[in-house]
């Protein structure tokens, strides 16, 4: 099944391989991928022949974050309109988080910005040894708003603000021990690792997987709809900024932004 920026490929035994398909963009995430993200979450949640899904990338990176055309365009938007957007991303990472089903991370390369809020809504994420990762936004004047709340329930506030803000990239093992990834693997051990991953699940009942799952929600960091709400709003406000206006002016100018020595 294709749906133009994405893939899902379900095998004989029910296990979905969802994978982001823009591998010249990096599978950066435009305002199409976020509307087939949020699709193939309904679809998959609504399949009852599916058991497992395996979220990864094509191409060499995972995903490098908001595709910065996409970003570019709210910056020129009012302010009801970047307000949908980012509603409209906010919900697809709720579908996702979510999801009925066990939710595998194979993050076969890179990941950045929205790339990590991918990961975190993920219920277990394994990665290659030699990628990278981090939360570029304040880079280009912005913040890891509507993914915040995913991120903090995975890492914890304290491992979060050791890269939440800084936009430091850091290799696979440091995302290990963050929480982020549970293991890091050399490349061509990844689907041997992601295997071992999946198999389990197909031991389990699927309702009680579901509904251990939906529990472990509710009895976790539980994120509310005032929190979404207000990731939405900050991410506006930062959209509305002098610097975020600088920051991506300067990406496609090709220069340092006025705040970097």
């Amino acid at each position: 099944m294709n749906y133009g920026t994405l893939s899902i490929e379900t095998d004989e035994r029910g296990v979905a391989t969802l994978t982001l398909d823009r591998p010249e963009k990096h599978n950066a995430m435009s305002a199409r991928m976020i509307e087939d993200l949020t699709l193939a979450a309904a679809t998959l949640a609504a399949d009852e022949a599916v058991r497992v899904v395996v979220l990864t990338g094509a191409g060499e990176s995972f995903c490098a974050g908001g595709d910065l055309g996409w970003m570019q365009a709210q910056m020129a938007a009012d302010s009801a309109t970047r307000a949908a957007e980012a509603g409209k991303l906010a919900a697809m990472l709720g579908a996702l988080n979510a999801l009925p089903k066990p939710l595998i991370g194979r993050i076969q390369g890179p990941a950045y910005g929205g790339g990590m809020g991918l990961i975190s809504v993920c219920d277990v994420a394994v990665g290659v040894q030699g990628a990278r990762f981090g939360f570029t936004e304040a880079r280009l004047g912005l913040i890891p708003a509507t993914i915040g709340p995913y991120v903090l329930a995975r890492m914890g506030e304290a491992m979060a603000r050791r890269v939440f803000m800084s936009a430091r990239l850091f290799p696979a093992d440091e995302a290990v021990a963050l929480g982020l990834l549970a293991r890091a693997v050399a490349p061509d051990e990844l689907d041997a690792a992601i295997a071992a991953e999946v198999t389990p699940y197909l031991a389990c009942a699927p309702g009680a997987v579901a509904a251990s799952k939906a529990l472990a929600l509710r009895l976790g960091s539980a994120i509310t709809p005032e929190q979404i709400d207000h990731s939405i709003a900050q991410l506006v406000a930062r959209w509305e900024s002098a610097e975020a206006a600088e920051g991506i002016a300067a990406f496609f100018g090709r220069r340092k932004a006025a705040w970097m020595p």
